[in-house]
């Protein structure tokens, strides 16, 4: 399975109600590009102070890099980085195979 993480930074001038807005579009695409299984999505509530002024994440999921690859060039996504694109100061994506990499924790409930 494939994770396909977008971290966002909204320029000062961007109102509330364009991030949500960019929100509502973003978990659209879910509904609009085959192979999506789920988007998540949330603004950032670290109390670490790392987040180097990113202020919401998206994790959209996809069975295999394949696609993946379907969605990054499919005509409904490229219209939503081209309709929301100038509310953006800086967007950070990294992908990763979750594979062999998957460990289950032993958390329960609060500390």
């Amino acid at each position: 399975m494939i994770r396909h993480v977008v971290l966002v930074r909204f320029k000062p001038e961007t109102t509330v109600a364009q991030q949500a807005d960019y929100a509502q579009r973003f978990q659209a695409l879910a509904t609009q590009v085959p192979h999506v299984q789920q988007i998540e999505w949330g603004p950032n509530n670290s109390p670490e102070g790392l987040d180097k002024g990113f202020t919401h994440c998206f994790l959209v999921s996809f069975e295999d890099a394949s696609a993946r690859d379907v969605y990054l060039p499919h005509p409904a996504h490229q219209a939503f980085v081209q309709a929301t694109g100038a509310w953006l100061a800086e967007v950070l994506v990294v992908d990763y195979d979750i594979g062999a990499q998957a460990v289950q924790g032993q958390g329960r409930g609060r500390p």
